[in-house]
């Protein structure tokens, strides 16, 4: 009977510390899925974006955990990432974390997304989805998520943010 015990316990120790690697290599940095989620920027303070505009433009999601839309923005935005790494810069704002970026930015309904093309005057350039610049960032605001394309939109705001920038996504 005691040697059924030590059995028992030793496969139970088994079985729970099985769980622990699995779950350690699951959250391992050498993870693609990992990776690939950890390219989307989590600004919290303007220096994030004006190191990023260094590289090249940045596309910009500003949302809230409590946010049903900006939730459902994740995937779309982690597709971007992958998709344009090395090209753009596909960042978020958590407006609950940051709420004095959200009053700079003037935000009033989420999820609010927009590209930064560059910085003129002080003031950042916005690309409108027309393919003209402003430094008035309501002329180029997304509010809210279609969900029906997919982020196509979103694609081509980058797309144009590039050729302004004079990178091409092929390239």
């Amino acid at each position: 009977m005691k040697k059924l015990f030590v059995l028992l316990i030793l496969l139970v120790a088994l079985l729970s510390t099985a769980g622990c690697s699995e779950k350690i290599l699951g959250n391992s940095t050498n993870s693609k899925v990992g990776l690939e989620k950890n390219d989307i920027l989590e600004i919290t303070q303007l220096d994030h974006i004006n190191t990023s505009l260094q590289k090249g433009p940045i596309f910009v999601e500003m949302g809230s955990k409590g946010c049903h839309a900006c939730r459902s923005m994740k995937p779309i935005l982690e597709k971007l990432a992958v998709e344009y790494r090395g090209k753009a810069t596909i960042a978020s704002i958590d407006v609950d974390q940051s709420s004095e970026l959200a009053e700079y930015f003037g935000v009033k309904y989420l999820p609010d997304s927009f590209a930064i093309v560059g910085i003129e005057n002080g003031k950042y350039v916005y690309m409108q989805n027309d393919g003209k610049v402003s430094t008035d960032r309501s002329q180029a605001k997304i509010i809210g998520l279609n969900t029906t394309d997919d982020g196509k939109m979103f694609e081509k705001i980058i797309n144009l943010a590039l050729l302004q920038d004079g990178k091409d996504k092929s390239k």
